[in-house]
């Protein structure tokens, strides 16, 4: 039985939060495409070349998370904060496919946090 939209991305989270790539790609389709300003990168190893700058650049990040899901697509709109660094303005989209990612772009600015935390 396939998975929905929503329980993708409820074991995607979880899966992101343990940091390991080759888990994180195994929710991805093998030909999966993911787009980003500086380009798109294909199938499970693209994924985790994408992932893993985003990861790389907010590690042990607190995340707010506002997710529409609308059939097999999810607009997700998020922050993030770490030690040195915020992102007010990520956006990602999603498309599924048979339980899996198909597509995600993600796009977001990186900024020095104005208040480091202590």
């Amino acid at each position: 039985m396939s998975r929905t939209p929503r329980e993708v991305f409820a074991d995607h989270g979880e899966r992101l939060g343990t940091g390991d790539l080759d888990l994180i790609s195994r929710n991805y389709t093998e030909d999966a495409v993911f787009v980003t300003p500086e380009g798109v990168l294909t199938g499970r190893a693209g994924v985790r070349e994408g992932i893993g700058r985003l990861l790389a650049d907010l590690p042990d990040a607190d995340w707010r998370l506002t997710p529409r899901f609308a059939g097999n697509v999810l607009f997700l709109q998020w922050t993030a904060t770490t030690a040195t660094h915020e992102v007010t303005d990520g956006v990602d989209t999603f498309v599924f496919r048979n339980g899996l990612v198909s597509a995600q772009t993600v796009r977001y600015t990186l900024t020095p946090r104005t208040t480091p935390t202590v």
